[in-house]
């Protein structure tokens, strides 16, 4: 792809550097390979230009418009809670990239937003958002877990794409060979270099330092972006990332078809659940059998024989691997002998839990998803939402036509689920993928592409929520224990936070309101390595949304340090124990 300079007016100004936030780190790390800090720069040229006068092969800028400083709305991840941001004041420029027409006879492009503030920071943030994608979310950088600020409101210039189609075509888009590779990758690795050539046409200079984050499927984008795109980018903050998602969604419905099995029988107009995304369609409501006073059941037990593993009953569970080996389903749960009643469960509904949790698996026993860590978080509205409606609304058809060959209708329920496993691996006619080489990372069964990485300086912080429904926790903890076994002193190229009790991306009873790109940022640019990152809950009162589910007997700004894997959250023995300050990584 060739690029054509644009001209235009520029001129250097300073600017604040980026904003502090509270985590703990050492220097001890990599400190030869660390990354020069960027240097900030103002905008002098006419933003309205832009439109006019930048010219890159196969794009077409449709708009450039200065935002006065402000607020912005902005919606989170799936089911988040709608945040306002702060923003300074900013050119956002609006266009499409590669306008084609398809082999199914539709209109595709990749659209994409930037948001370049006035003054800058020096750095660039692709913003990788979620789902299916086939939307322009506003170009924000928001960062993960419920935050009050993002990357452009730090001074970050920040893109944001639809990845290659709109979503009036979700999820048939898969059904084009280009439009599921620009999906799963290239629209990454098409938009990068073009972003970078606007910020050089509007400051002067190419961005100094690059950054790419994202949470759930932002967080696949993240990972497999630090596989392909090894050298575009300098700091890599995944969050959830369904790093094998065709295999995640194919478990979500698997897992269906036993939730509904296990639920009792009844008439759709009686009992059924809200469709997610389309007004008064209903689905069969699946929770029947494990409904919200069960799974706080599962929850009580859980924090029952848990919450003291890490030093302190303080209602969190911190020692996630200890737990895993303490808590037992069968026998730390009562079993019901006349009927639920809501202090126990019956021995079909645990055979049917314990299936559910050790992951999907083919009919003759071989897993093909991890399985999911025991944690108080199954008691959360997010975790139902994924398991009993999304799990009937978004994956069938996802399986449908992006994760899939041959392409074919997948219905929830009474499914061939060893022929869809393995058609994850097979390539559709007139492709030249299968499902599984576009969406994820190459090599990331043996990850040596990390040591690329670390060699250039590079880092990825990676957080992800214990209590997350349809992308395991353990599976990104087996990931990272993958890249510990092939790349030398991993720690200083990859760290792993997880976040106790938070569902996907956000939500349940959890300190799920952190900033993880700045200690990202201080760690490639300052050589510190975060070993904490300040957590704090969303109560009353907080701005960024408040959570309902959490405990009564938490104050409403609770905050907790989330540690590098495998460190652990330990009280100190004196202090609050509502502040972080009282605790230590361990």
């Amino acid at each position: 792809m060739k690029a054509t300079r644009a001209t235009f007016s520029i001129g250097v100004a300073s600017v604040a550097l980026l904003t502090a936030c509270m985590h703990t780190g050492d220097k001890s790390q990599n400190a030869a390979m660390q990354l020069k800090a960027a240097a900030p720069a103002a905008m002098s040229g006419n933003c309205n230009d832009i439109a006019a006068k930048f010219k890159y092969d196969k794009v077409r800028i449709d708009s450039s418009v200065v935002v006065a400083a402000g607020s912005v709305a902005i919606s989170g991840a799936p089911n988040a809670p709608k945040s306002s941001y702060t923003a300074p004041a900013h050119c956002l420029v609006k266009g499409v990239m590669d306008e084609r027409k398809g082999t199914d006879g539709k209109n595709y492009a990749i659209g994409f937003e930037m948001r370049l503030p006035l003054q800058w920071n020096g750095r660039f943030y692709y913003q990788a958002n979620g789902g299916l994608d086939g939307s322009v979310q506003v170009a924000l950088g928001a960062l993960g877990g419920g935050p009050l600020t993002g990357a452009l409101h730090q001074g970050f210039a920040v893109i944001s794409s639809d990845a290659g189609h709109a979503g009036n075509q979700n999820p048939s888009f898969g059904a084009d060979a280009v439009a599921r590779q620009n999906y799963g990758y290239g629209a990454v690795a098409k938009l990068t270099p073009m972003a970078k050539n606007i910020i050089a046409t509007a400051y002067g200079k190419a961005p100094d330092r690059s950054y790419i984050g994202g949470c759930s499927n932002g967080g696949r984008h993240t990972m497999v972006a630090a596989s392909r795109l090894t050298d575009h980018y300098d700091g890599y903050l995944v969050g959830a990332p369904g790093y094998r998602l065709p295999q995640a969604a194919l478990a979500q419905v698997w897992g269906s078809g036993l939730w509904k099995d296990l639920a009792p029988e009844t008439p759709l107009a009686a009992s059924s659940l809200n469709h997610p995304f389309v007004p008064n369609l209903k689905l069969p409501d699946i929770s029947l059998g494990f409904n919200a006073q069960d799974r706080q059941i599962v929850a009580d037990a859980i924090l029952a024989k848990c919450d003291a593993l890490d030093g302190l009953k303080d209602g969190m569970v911190q020692d996630v691997a200890a737990c895993q080996k303490a808590f037992d389903l069968m026998r730390d749960v009562p079993n019901c002998t006349a009927g639920r009643d809501g202090k126990c469960l019956g021995i079909v509904q645990k055979n049917t839990i314990a299936k559910v949790f050790a992951g999907g698996k083919t009919a003759d026993g071989k897993p093909f998803y991890a399985s999911f860590p025991y944690d108080i978080g199954v008691a959360g509205a997010n975790w139902a939402a994924w398991k009993y409606q999304n799990s009937q609304a978004l994956d069938p058809g996802a399986l449908s036509f992006v994760f899939n060959s041959p392409l074919r209708e997948v219905k929830a329920f009474a499914i061939n689920y060893d022929e869809l496993h393995k058609g994850i691996y097979a390539k559709p006619a007139g492709f030249s993928e299968s499902s599984d080489d576009t969406m994820s990372p190459p090599g990331h069964d043996k990850p040596i592409y990390m040591r690329a990485l670390q060699q250039r300086g590079a880092k990825m912080l990676t957080y992800h929520g214990v209590s997350d429904p349809v992308f395991s926790e353990s599976d990104t903890r087996a990931w990272v224990d993958r890249v510990n076994q092939v790349v030398p002193n991993s720690s200083n190229v990859v760290r792993h936070f997880p976040v106790p009790g938070m569902n996907h991306c956000s939500g349940g009873p959890a300190a799920d309101q952190f900033d993880a790109l700045t200690p990202l940022v201080q760690w490639v640019e300052q050589g510190i390595a975060p070993q904490s990152i300040i957590a704090s809950v969303r109560g009353a009162g907080n701005v960024g949304g408040v959570n309902a589910e959490l405990p009564k007997s938490w104050t409403a700004k609770r905050t907790r340090p989330l540690c590098v894997y495998p460190a652990v959250a330990q009280y100190k023995g004196s202090g609050s124990l509502e502040e972080a300050s009282s605790f230590s990584c361990k």
